[in-house]
């Protein structure tokens, strides 16, 4: 990310966390450009550029009773949500995501060995992201400010495998989802390394729509194990891929957005965004 996106992205999360715990009081334009050392006129200006839509109309998206409104009302159907967001049907909806292969048993025990993974660092809405991928599909995604630390990080889930700094074409298909039409997108497939338990997890995370959101209960409840929400739980709070599988749209069933491996002002920022594009596009 250059360095002004960064600063916009920097601005913009600040601005974020204020409306978080100030959302009921309905902050002025005037009062989030203050709280960012920026005019109105460039705050406003800035943020409408970045999210597509104005901070007042980005708030509605971003509030604990949004996100309340959103639970109580009734489920649409997944042809339903693939119709308002513009896609051509439940097949481009689920189908961008559907080729899932777990890692083998081998490959999983052995931290890796036998694998070639190829990743780079590039820019994203959210701030800077590590992308990694065999040649079977992407195997890890982050966001991270510190290159060395994201690294590290990565480096951990994969210790035995042969790293390479590259980027190939895997890697640019699936970063096109934040920029891209997704109807014009090739499929973008995972190749994930987890327990089959985790695998039905996040499977089930692919399953909820752009702009929509559910609960660990309903995810449990999904995955036909009712009773296993705090397992659910653990096993989103393990998801190697940031923003693709879509572990930002579980909140918990108050409405709280709750945490986030990547940062819980990030989750909010994401999930606002994502509403943002559902509106200008409706």
């Amino acid at each position: 990310m250059n360095e002004q996106s960064q600063i916009n992205y920097e601005r913009v999360a600040k601005a974020i966390d204020y409306l978080k715990l100030n959302f009921k009081a309905q902050p002025t334009l005037e009062e989030l450009a203050e709280k960012v050392n920026l005019s109105p006129f460039h705050f406003q200006r800035m943020f409408t550029e970045w999210a597509g839509v104005s901070p007042k109309k980005f708030l509605q998206y971003i509030s604990v009773e949004h996100a309340k409104q959103v639970l109580k009302e009734k489920q649409s159907t997944l042809f339903d949500a693939a119709y308002e967001t513009g896609l051509s049907g439940t097949g481009r909806l689920h189908d961008l995501f559907v080729q899932i292969e777990g890692m083998t048993p081998g490959e999983f025990k052995n931290g890796g060995e036998s694998l070639t993974i190829n990743y780079s660092f590039a820019e994203s809405p959210f701030g800077n992201i590590l992308v990694a991928s065999t040649p079977k599909g992407i195997c890890y995604m982050a966001f991270s400010e510190n290159e060395t630390a994201a690294f590290n990080t990565f480096k951990s889930h994969f210790p035995n495998a042969k790293l390479n700094q590259v980027v190939d074409m895997m890697q640019q298909n699936a970063l096109y989802i934040f920029t891209h039409d997704w109807q014009q997108l090739d499929k973008i497939k995972l190749h994930l390394k987890g327990t089959d338990f985790q695998l039905k997890v996040w499977k089930a995370l692919l399953n909820i729509p752009l702009g929509q959101l559910s609960t660990y209960g309903n995810v449990a409840a999904k995955i036909e194990k009712p009773k296993a929400s705090r397992a659910v739980g653990t096993a989103i709070g393990s998801n190697p891929v940031a923003f693709l599988i879509p572990c930002h749209r579980v909140i918990q069933a108050t409405g709280t957005v709750g945490g986030y491996m990547w940062g819980p002002t990030r989750k909010t920022a994401i999930i606002g965004w994502e509403a943002a594009k559902i509106d200008t596009a409706v």
